[in-house]
């Protein structure tokens, strides 16, 4: 840090007003103790015997007189004292360009750090507040992610309910305008209408899961079950629906029971999304694979596979962003509303595991891997990070 030429004539003043005063000072207590040495003649004696007593060598040796041993000490203290105060104000100035860098940080120039390399206690101060601004941009910068992500939400499904109500008020403006010519027509037109509705539902349902998943992650409650029971329990609840298409669902474990700490109702979601999706999208395939390992004494690995079309690479890299759907899937028939992965994240991360899919010709494959065990850390950082949410959205 540079002071300026003014501080550096500060420093001067101060270390040559504090040398007068300490000269001053010296004087006076020089002057009475030498008063008081000369109306005492005891103490005046005892110090001659002592400096008699004092003998280096053959030849006696004089200890210097005590105005010379007083000057001595009284010198080496006052160039502490001074070292001391010219310290104390120096420090003063260090904390003064600090505060000015602070202020020119509040005045809104948060791309700003303050450039200073001191040493000691106030290195820390200048690193903390650094730190500190680095991290009120963070939360500034996910404030605005927020807002964008809140936006781009409200747009996309105003989008996606606008499409299917056109349609609905619609057809239920020709019923209502009596512009139909039999009752066939009529039941035509209603019944495009409750498809309309029934994809509306879709929407609003998965919309409302995934709202409360992304709000209410802290209040997610681990118990240890049994993950071949849960994906064997999981599998019968599709096997009808497969059935009508022909397809068949293999369950595949390591070890019976399979372990971990999760919530129940929110891991069934996952594997009924990922079901969902492979019933839905799995095309001519005949197959849909659920397996469970163990890799380590610290996590599972599961996946849920089909032998359904490939997906393309450049959808496999957007596949989970909501309201995301490959090409080929936005028909009437599937009807997907784009947000089931996007669910089926959120609740890995709540259970601080990762979500990846591949594809190629054979198999599409979803790779879920959880952690065994919730432990107290763990379980408390969606606490922390709803927190951390709550106060970016203060800053």
């Amino acid at each position: 840090m540079k002071l300026t030429g003014r501080e550096k004539s500060e420093l001067f003043f101060e270390g040559v007003v504090t040398v007068i005063l300490l000269l001053l000072l010296n004087l006076s207590v020089l002057v009475i103790i030498t008063q008081a040495i000369q109306l005492n003649p005891g103490l005046r004696d005892g110090i001659f015997i002592i400096k008699q007593s004092i003998v280096i060598g053959p030849e006696h040796f004089q200890l210097w007189s005590w105005e010379n041993l007083f000057i001595g000490l009284m010198g080496a203290l006052d160039i502490w004292v001074v070292y001391w105060r010219l310290m104390r104000r120096y420090h003063q100035m260090q904390l003064y360009h600090i505060i000015d860098e602070l202020h020119f940080i509040a005045e809104g120039n948060f791309g700003h750090r303050i450039p200073f390399k001191l040493s000691g206690d106030i290195q820390h101060v200048v690193e903390s507040v650094n730190s500190l601004v680095d991290s009120v941009l963070e939360s500034m910068t996910e404030e605005r992610e927020i807002e964008r992500s809140k936006d781009e939400l409200i747009t996309n499904v105003s989008h996606d309910l606008r499409t299917p109500l056109t349609s609905i008020i619609g057809y239920l403006g020709l019923i209502e305008d009596k512009q139909y010519r039999s009752e066939e027509d009529i039941l035509k037109y209603t019944h495009t209408a409750y498809l309309k509705a029934t994809q509306m539902k879709a929407l609003v349902e998965d919309l409302f899961e995934y709202t409360k998943v992304q709000q209410t992650a802290a209040k997610a409650t681990f118990n240890k079950l049994d993950l071949s029971q849960m994906m064997e329990q999981v599998a019968a609840s599709f096997e009808l629906e497969a059935e009508k298409q022909d397809k068949t669902i293999e369950v595949t474990t390591d070890a019976k029971p399979l372990t971990l700490d999760a919530d129940a109702e929110q891991l069934s979601r996952v594997f009924n999304n990922l079901i969902s999706n492979a019933l839905k999208y799995g095309g001519d395939g005949k197959h849909i694979y659920m397996s469970a390992v163990k890799l380590n004494d610290e996590q599972i690995q599961i996946q849920i596979s089909n032998d359904g079309p490939k997906i393309p690479q450049e959808s496999l890299d957007h596949i989970f962003e909501r309201f995301y759907r490959v090409e080929e899937s936005r028909n009437k028939e599937t009807g997907g509303t784009g947000l089931g992965l996007a669910i089926t994240q959120s609740i890995v991360k709540l259970h601080h595991g990762t979500i990846t899919v591949q594809s190629d010709d054979e198999l599409t494959t979803f790779n879920v891997v959880l952690p065994i065990k919730q432990d107290e850390n763990t379980a408390g950082e969606d606490r922390l990070l709803k927190l951390k949410n709550e106060t970016s959205q203060m800053v």
